[in-house]
Order: C-alpha cells, then sequence, then structure tokens
C-alpha cells in the first residue's frame, strides 16, 4: 500500500482546500518544488499532486512548476487538473509526468476519454470525486448527474488504469475515512483503487490496509501531513512492517 504524499498547487503555492471550496484555502508552502523534494527526502514512493487552477480552469495552469517538480524528482509523479485534451497530456507526459488522473473529461466525454486512454495505456487514472456517491465534476463544482456505480464498467471498458475516489465531505476535515464507502467501491471496481479525502491519522491508513487485498492501491493524504495529525515517517515505518 502506497502512501501519497500531495501536493495542490494553486496560484503558484502549495495549499490544501477545504472540502474542494475554492476559497478555502489554506497555504503550507510558497515552492511547491521544495515541498515535493522534501516529500521524496521524508522517503515517499510516489508523489500525487493536483493543479487546482488548472482543475477549475479546465487549463494547465501550472505546468512550467509542474515541469520543475518532475526534472528534480526520482520519484514518480502522478498529476491531475485541467488535463481535457490528448496535446495537453502529452506535454505533461514529455514533461515527466509518470501517469495522468482525468476527472471532467471522463464523466463528461467519454468517447474523448477512451481515446486519450488508448493513446496512452496503462497511464490515465480516473479521479471519481462524491459526496454520497454522487459525482462531481470541473474542480467538483458541478453535479454531473452520475453515481458512482453508475460509470466503473463503463471507465473499465474505455482503459482507465486506476481509480482515485475523493470524498468531498470529508476532504481536508480531519473526519477520517469513510471506510464503509471504500470497501463498497474496492468490491465493486476490477480496477486498483486510490483513497483520497479524511485519511486524518494513521488509525486511518491502519483501517484502510486490509482493503489491499481488495484492490486498494494506496491513499493520499494532503492536509493531515501538513498539519502533522498524520507524521509521514511513522505511517511509512508502519506501513514498510507490514510486509
Amino acid at each position: 500500500m502506497i502512501l501519497f504524499p500531495a501536493v495542490d498547487i494553486k496560484d503558484g503555492q502549495c495549499v490544501r482546500l477545504r472540502q474542494g471550496k475554492e476559497d478555502e484555502v489554506t497555504v503550507f508552502s510558497a515552492d511547491p518544488v521544495q515541498q515535493a523534494s522534501a516529500w521524496e527526502a521524508a522517503g515517499a514512493e510516489y508523489l500525487h499532486v493536483v493543479d487546482l487552477d488548472g482543475a477549475f480552469s479546465g487549463l494547465p495552469r501550472n505546468f512550467d512548476l509542474i515541469r520543475s517538480i518532475c526534472g528534480k524528482l526520482d520519484i514518480p509523479v502522478q498529476l491531475g487538473g485541467g488535463v481535457r485534451d490528448l496535446e495537453i497530456a502529452k506535454s505533461y507526459f514529455d514533461a515527466g509526468v509518470a501517469r495522468l488522473i482525468i476527472g471532467t473529461l471522463a464523466l463528461e466525454r467519454p468517447e474523448a476519454f477512451a481515446e486519450l486512454a488508448a493513446a496512452f495505456p496503462g497511464k490515465i487514472g480516473v479521479s471519481l470525486d462524491g459526496v454520497d456517491g454522487r459525482l462531481k465534476t470541473r474542480g467538483w463544482v458541478r453535479d454531473s448527474g452520475l453515481m458512482v456505480s453508475d460509470v466503473l464498467e463503463r471507465l473499465t471498458k474505455d482503459g482507465a488504469a486506476f481509480v482515485v475516489y475523493t470524498d468531498i465531505s470529508r476532504d481536508g476535515m480531519h473526519s477520517g475515512v469513510n471506510l464503509e464507502a471504500m470497501t463498497d467501491l474496492c468490491r465493486s471496481s476490477s480496477l486498483p483503487v486510490i483513497a483520497a479525502g479524511g485519511v486524518h491519522n494513521l488509525e486511518d491508513l491502519q483501517k484502510l490496509y486490509p482493503l489491499g487485498e481488495l484492490g486498494l492501491e494506496g491513499a493520499v493524504s494532503g492536509r493531515a501531513l501538513y498539519d502533522g495529525s498524520l507524521d509521514f515517517a511513522e505511517a511509512a515505518a508502519w506501513l514498510k512492517a507490514q510486509g
């Protein structure tokens, strides 16, 4: 099980939002490249980067910063936010991103998503961001009218390599993981799943860990790592001890 530290970029800074709300911002670092390097130095295996400006605007707003992060690190980077066509995807892969996480395109333009997944097999995941299973798009501000159960089979057929599920109601709230929802998703998905939203402390990771037998690949954590309620070194040591 991989613990993915999150570097969310907005206005050139490393931030976290509460429940994905654009106006509820906490700045944790003025230098996302330095912060990314710090996570690698701490022992991270993989970095989770989100271009929040891109997610809201639909365009890559922090491309140069993300390219600098990829150039600086030896560990792989997965990226989400603002990737809505083949050209943008290719530019990010050329910049060193290991795999992309697609949200809006996957839900609103299925044919375009299938084309993207076919062009980059094994490198395109899907971000499923929901409240009570009801999915949001365009930076979590538009209701898609879809439930998780409505799209899983289609996404699998269209070539998705993995799924990142964020419980929006718990994101950045220190409220703990929605274990029931994650268990249901892992059982119903044939794709690897990454949990996001609500990973508050080591106990949350310990609760999620058994889901590895059902296809859970890992968990993303942001605010908890920056605030210190989840100690990265302690969490990494515990995960390593599980074998």
